[in-house]
């Protein structure tokens, strides 16, 4: 991004930083995310134009309830009462310290939880590490992602681990088709995650040396789009996530110390899992449409005049992937697919 671009970006962010992480109960917001993608892919001109209708619907920052101190961060994690508070304690330690340390001692504590929202927190995470890997630290930056670790802490739902092998699934793509559906999904996705006591392994703890994380974590992001390209009559909305989550932390791998990759790749596969147990659709799967023709910048440019988060956050992902498989249609033919079955912003 060029020193234009980044400047809409932190003025965005500054304008997100007066509003909670959630609204309208706990839906997540989108904000920083979808402004960060914007501008990320040469629409920054529709930011503030775009936001000024978004933060319509948004709500104030919360009010403090309690300090969290060294001393009580463990027991006040995964505890929604202290959404402000952990915001605060975050951008505390990132004043103290460099940024990838707070990361990097953060993460693990962090990973289990990865569903916390389902799963907004790490995506938001993602995104704020992208710009600071990609344009460099400043004070907009800095204290978006200690406002993504922040709603990340407060809002941490553990999930288990892979501890079941699937059915010799050959490749992402079909371990997440072979994935159960949990048995009851009438409610939302904290009801239908509740059900899930243990994740199909795809892969199995100690297999993967940290070497081997970056491929297969893009392996699990293509499979993942390639998923939502066939199966996002599911859910439209909630199956983006099963691709966007993975790839936030494949964002996140080069800040982290190779010695956490492994997990990673663990942690992200249970997020993609289990959001795939929770919305996989019940008559199968549909003919991906045709992307044959279509360009990368094209595709996000419908995007972005959609003006839904969801499109945007999955054609960001989808651009990804696009990029490591030229010539495949698959992965922009799921972007063609959030933009027909996501409802546009009017």
């Amino acid at each position: 991004m060029d020193r234009d671009e980044t400047g809409t970006l932190d003025e965005a962010l500054l304008r997100l930083h007066r509003t909670g992480p959630e609204f309208e109960d706990w839906l997540s917001n989108h904000g920083p995310m979808a402004v960060e993608a914007l501008v990320r892919h040469g629409e920054g001109a529709r930011v503030h134009r775009w936001l000024d209708g978004y933060a319509r619907r948004l709500e104030e920052r919360p009010g403090r309830y309690d300090r969290i101190t060294e001393e009580n961060r463990e027991e006040r994690l995964g505890d929604p009462r202290y959404l402000a508070d952990w915001a605060v304690y975050f951008e505390e330690r990132l004043a103290e310290r460099p940024w990838r340390e707070v990361l990097a001692a953060w993460w693990p504590r962090l990973l289990p939880g990865i569903a916390a929202a389902a799963t907004h927190p790490v995506i938001r995470v993602g995104h704020a590490v992208r710009v600071l890997l990609r344009d460099g630290e400043n004070e907009p930056r800095r204290a978006e992602l200690a406002h993504g670790l922040g709603y990340w802490a407060a809002r941490h739902q553990p999930l288990p681990v892979g501890v079941v092998p699937l059915p010799a699934p050959v490749g992402a793509g079909h371990a997440l088709r072979a994935v159960p559906p949990v048995a009851d999904r009438s409610g939302g996705i904290r009801h239908r995650l509740a059900q899930l006591s243990e994740v199909p392994a795809w892969v199995e703890p100690g297999t993967v040396a940290p070497d081997g994380v970056p491929e297969r974590l893009d392996e699990l992001v293509r499979g993942a789009t390639g998923y939502y390209a066939s199966h996002a009559h599911g859910q439209p909305v909630m199956l983006v996530h099963a691709a966007t989550a993975p790839n936030a932390v494949r964002r996140t791998l080069p800040a982290l110390p190779r010695e956490l990759w492994p997990a990673s790749l663990l942690w992200a596969w249970s997020a993609s899992a289990a959001v795939v147990a929770a919305y996989a659709p019940a008559d199968g799967p549909h003919r991906p449409p045709d992307a044959a023709g279509v360009t990368g910048e094209e595709l996000f440019a419908r995007a972005a005049a959609h003006g839904d988060e969801h499109a945007i956050k999955l054609v960001d992902t989808v651009l990804d992937v696009a990029a490591d498989r030229a010539g495949d249609p698959l992965p922009l033919g799921a972007g063609l697919r959030a933009v027909e079955l996501i409802e546009p912003v009017s």
